[in-house]
């Protein structure tokens, strides 16, 4: 198998070589990539489709982004760029990656189509860079920087997770046209039947006195959080 060497978009400079200034930049296509996305989803957000928005033949844009991984990646860190992390730490652990979550959330509710996002490589754009800055530092507090990932990873991990539900749930509202209790209502009696069996103790338990599925999608993202937290707190 020959080697593929992945480079990084933004290790790449936007403009090489002397010549007469370039008609598009990365940043307007990435904005366009971003409104195609919005609208119409992930998929939607060609070459082709990017270049009929700004009024140009497809192939001329592979002269700013050399391809549609390159591309995401340029959409990814555009988006998250609206997190709206300061420049550094505040000095409290458990605010500063509290407010890095609920902004992420955020981010993602806004752009649905980066549920569909599957990154394999590290590019480390500027924005993507920012985030690990703060949040890392953050928890830099005397701890090793393998519990620093792992604590962060975890976090990550209850986030994504999460908001990727949110977005899967709102799909599917939007697709059947039924709420969260229309399909429970709708599932009702298969779920009596199995309460009545009495082989599933803690479904029943669930299904009968927990909270936590009874919750508003805000209010249970922040039960979770807390939890998280918890437990990165009996870490530190």
């Amino acid at each position: 198998m020959a080697d593929v060497e992945a480079v990084s978009i933004f290790a790449v400079p936007e403009r090489q070589g002397r010549g007469p200034k370039p008609a598009y930049s990365r940043a307007r296509i990435t904005e366009a990539a971003v409104r195609v996305a919005d609208a119409d989803g992930l998929e939607a957000a060609s070459m082709r489709r990017i270049a009929a928005e700004l009024g140009t033949g497809a192939m001329s844009l592979y002269r700013y982004v050399p391809s549609r991984d390159d591309l995401i990646e340029l959409m990814y860190d555009h988006v998250i760029g609206a997190l709206g992390i300061p420049d550094r730490p505040s000095g409290d652990w458990r605010a500063d990656l509290a407010l890095v979550a609920r902004n992420t959330r955020e981010v993602w509710l806004a752009h649905p189509w980066l549920a569909d996002l599957h990154r394999a490589r590290p590019t480390f754009g500027p924005n993507q860079l920012r985030i690990l800055e703060f949040a890392f530092g953050a928890l830099d507090v005397g701890i090793p920087v393998d519990d620093i990932i792992t604590l962060v990873t975890m976090l990550n991990g209850y986030v994504l997770t999460t908001v990727r539900a949110e977005i899967e749930r709102e799909r599917e509202r939007r697709r059947t046209g039924m709420t969260m209790q229309d399909l429970m209502r709708q599932s009702s009696p298969y779920v009596q039947q199995l309460l009545d069996a009495g082989e599933h103790p803690m479904f029943a338990r669930v299904v009968k006195d927990a909270a936590l599925p009874h919750m508003e999608p805000d209010e249970q993202f922040a039960y979770g959080l807390e939890r998280v937290l918890d437990c990165i707190a009996s870490r530190l």
